[in-house]
């Protein structure tokens, strides 16, 4: 496949020029930093609605409402952040200089530099926040990008490829867009940071890729985040507000929750609960309800159905909740209506693979160490959410779990503070980015340390003598 770009030149070409265009300009200023902010502001403010458009004609249905907030507003808000806090996070980070040294007038800092040229690797699930949102961080820390979009959703690629093409000078940031081959050789590239989101399996490819240059990666991947819900927690309320992420963007988010731990006597009063959280999100329905997303293709949904069905002739109990009985079969798209698998064995697809549609698989648990077991013995999650009152409980569950991050009470929001790091750990991911960690992420922390003028210093260079020895006997301490 021919490597396709902004002008038409290839991608080695455009990373080249703007590698130069680093050399030659320098450090970039806050103001430069601040103006390229304030260009993808204004970009996505000026065709947020024609993303909107994009994003629906790419999944057979999006509801625009749902993008508006998840793509639009959300970039725009990490974009806003950055600008806000830009000058603080530039400047030199002091450190402590050891003694006597620090008596003499020594001094060390930490300055942050550019790394350079970033390579963004952007998913289809929210293909505009995952790449504007990331930009906060490296434009802030005062970096050119390249972006390689993914060919899922083809009409918001060449959609960002054409605006940001009229916004960016091709030294400053650029969109590649093809399909996997393309992909395949943006990995390759000599880029100074690459910034991959999506799947685990593929992260394993781009690591492989970017080790032959030595490229530092940020993987933002994914899993089966996990919730428990302790005895004390209101399952209305929590059924509320799990179905809400479960039904975001159908269940098509890399930190949905998963699959749930209910408390064995309360699984048919949960069950009930989602149940009515559902019917009351989508009163009308879901098949012909403009609030209620599609799967993005036929491959993705054949994936989904498969997990249902194999669950169902495995001997699962499987709850479709389709308040108004919606027959799936006849539609123009890919919707698929939210399911409830309840107590499915763990050789079920459903419990190995990350499901990335609307089912939620709950899981009957008797102690609160079951659970913690359970999430302990797979791999580390993305995400977790623990709902409850019992602070001991919560805790416990905190302490004795990894997970990239967690929410308490509800699922997805720590993903929305752009002031918390966002980052998996493990199989999950590596870095983080999210406004000051994501200034960090893309920058280059230099030490500097500055000398003294003091010749004490010649009590350390040969000949020793005995001044050097009591000096080293002196660090000779527990």
């Amino acid at each position: 496949m021919a490597l396709d770009s902004a002008t038409g030149s290839s991608m080695s070409s455009i990373l080249s020029r703007q590698k130069a265009a680093n050399l030659r300009d320098g450090i970039p200023s806050a103001a430069k930093r601040i103006e390229w902010l304030d260009k993808s502001i204004d970009l996505l403010i000026t065709h947020g609605d024609a993303f909107n458009d994009a994003m629906c004609e790419d999944f057979g249905h999006r509801s625009k409402d749902q993008s508006a907030f998840t793509d639009i507003a959300s970039s725009i808000a990490a974009l806003k952040f950055a600008k806000k806090h830009l000058h603080k996070w530039m400047q030199p980070d002091k450190r402590g200089v050891e003694f006597p040294l620090n008596l003499l007038g020594s001094k060390a800092q930490i300055q942050f530099q550019p790394k350079g040229v970033i390579g963004v690797i952007s998913p289809w699930n929210f293909p505009v926040n995952l790449t504007f949102t990331p930009l906060a961080g490296v434009f802030a820390a005062g970096n050119r990008c390249m972006i390689k979009p993914s060919e899922f959703t083809e009409a918001t690629s060449e959609l960002m490829k054409s605006v940001i093409a009229q916004y960016y000078d091709e030294e400053e940031m650029a969109v590649i867009t093809g399909g996997p081959e393309v992909g395949a050789e943006f990995t390759k590239l000599p880029f100074d940071h690459i910034l991959f989101t999506g799947a685990t399996s593929v992260a394993k490819h781009v690591m492989r890729a970017a080790a032959d240059n030595l490229v530092p990666l940020t993987l933002e991947l994914g899993g089966k985040s996990p919730v428990i819900l302790g005895r004390s927690a209101d399952m209305q309320k929590a059924a509320n507000r799990i179905m809400a992420g479960k039904t975001l963007n159908a269940g098509q988010i890399c930190l949905a929750p998963d699959y749930a731990f209910v408390p064995k006597e309360k699984t048919a009063e949960f069950t009930a609960a989602a149940t009515s959280a559902v019917q009351k999100m989508f009163p009308s329905g879901l098949k012909d309800n403009d609030d209620y997303t599609s799967i993005v293709n036929q491959r993705h949904y054949d994936r989904i159905m498969s997990y249902i069905e194999d669950a169902r002739a495995k001997g699962a109990e499987v709850i479709e909740i389709n308040p108004t009985g919606d027959n799936f079969s006849q539609q123009p798209h890919h919707k698929i209506a939210p399911h409830i698998i309840v107590d499915p064995t763990d050789d079920m697809t459903v419990m190995q693979d990350e499901i990335f549609g609307p089912i939620l698989p709950i899981k009957s648990y008797g102690e609160t160490s079951d659970a913690i077991g359970y999430i302990n013995a797979h791999d580390r999650p993305l995400g977790l959410y623990y709902f409850g009152e019992d602070s001991a409980e919560r805790d416990t569950v905190l302490n004795n779990t990894t997970s990239g991050g967690v929410t308490v009470n509800d699922v997805l929001f720590h993903v929305a503070q752009e002031d918390l790091p966002f980052g998996g750990v493990g199989p999950s991911g590596m870095g983080s980015y999210h406004g000051r960690e994501g200034f960090y992420e893309f920058s280059h922390r230099k030490s500097v340390y500055t000398q003294t003028g003091s010749e004490m210093l010649a009590m350390i260079r040969p000949p020793y003598g005995d001044a050097f020895r009591k000096q080293v006997k002196g660090r000779l301490k527990r």
